[in-house]
């Protein structure tokens, strides 16, 4: 009997390692962020009437619908940019859990942005305290999770497949 293909055995299924402490740090702090980005959309929201204040204050030459609409806005983007930020947290927490090396460039570059954005957005929009307490401890969460996911000895955990994150080892 003639086979066409060569049989070949299937890869071998390699049990992934555990995460290394300090990628499991950094899973709980990505947590800890998404949840800090619904505490911050809850402050925003709770001190509306201070945006409408300082939006006031910033162009007094508003009519009141002018005000209402500037209000409902900037409300509005303060919704929108909390959900994604907390997509982008549950998102990096669950592929630097399972060891993506994608990953840890894509928190990177999402560090990067929120770093940059971070004095945009309290320079020019009308921001209050709140809010802006709680976007710099974001920060510092999105700081430490970089250095503990960069650490030397998370490096190993997302080589281990040397494919981006598979479970199939290649026989070589």
């Amino acid at each position: 009997m003639y086979e066409p293909y060569p049989v070949s055995e299937p890869p071998q299924q390699v049990e992934r390692a555990r995460p290394p402490r300090t990628v499991l740090s950094a899973v709980r702090l990505m947590y800890a962020g998404a949840a800090l980005e619904v505490v911050s959309l809850i402050v925003a929201l709770v001190t509306r009437g201070r945006l409408k204040s300082a939006i006031l204050n910033a162009h007094p030459h508003y009519t009141s619908a002018q005000l209402h609409t500037a209000e409902n806005f900037r409300a509005g983007i303060l919704v929108i940019g909390a959900l994604i930020a907390v997509g982008a947290w549950l998102w990096m927490a669950w592929a630097n859990g399972r060891g993506r090396s994608w990953a840890r460039g894509v928190s990177a570059a999402l560090f990067v942005l929120g770093t940059l954005g971070l004095p945009i957005i309290s320079l020019r929009t009308a921001r209050v305290a709140g809010t802006l307490i709680v976007g710099v401890v974001i920060w510092l969460v999105g700081l430490a999770v970089i250095v503990l996911i960069f650490n030397t000895s998370s490096g190993p955990f997302y080589r281990q497949a040397g494919d981006g994150g598979g479970t199939t080892a290649r026989l070589e």
